[in-house]
């Protein structure tokens, strides 16, 4: 069993099959799946796991150079929580995101029942 880190065996698979600039989309439990994307769907019942969470799970495990959000996150909680952990966020429309998300490696669904609480985190190298 493993010590620390991401528990959920498919989850903690799918990561490690991620490499440089590969897209994973963390979403909140309203976002739509896009066909053909693999989806590690967290979401148990609403707010559970919240998206703040989940970010933080993945922040510890991976390398992301870049994250995308939907302009309307700005005003909204989630526009917070990502500030707190980025430097940098671009910002596009939420329908660009929802486009932008057919295009990701790894979709991963939490419970989070509050409004643009989603995100395209470009993974990075560690060296």
């Amino acid at each position: 069993m493993k010590r620390r880190g991401i528990l959920n065996a498919d989850l903690s698979g799918a990561l490690a099959r991620l490499g440089h600039t590969d897209v994973v989309l963390l979403a909140d439990c309203g976002m739509p799946i896009p066909a053909g994307v693999p989806v590690i769907d967290l979401a148990l019942v609403h707010g559970v796991p919240r998206f703040e969470q989940v970010l933080d799970a993945l922040l510890e495990e991976m390398v992301f150079q870049r994250c995308v959000a939907a302009e309307e996150s700005k005003t909204a909680p989630a526009g917070v929580w990502l500030a707190d952990r980025f430097d940098a966020i671009e910002y596009i429309s939420h329908a660009e995101l929802k486009d932008l998300s057919a295009s990701a490696k790894l979709f991963i669904r939490s419970g989070e029942a509050t409004p643009f609480a989603n995100a395209a985190l470009v993974c990075g190298v560690s060296f």
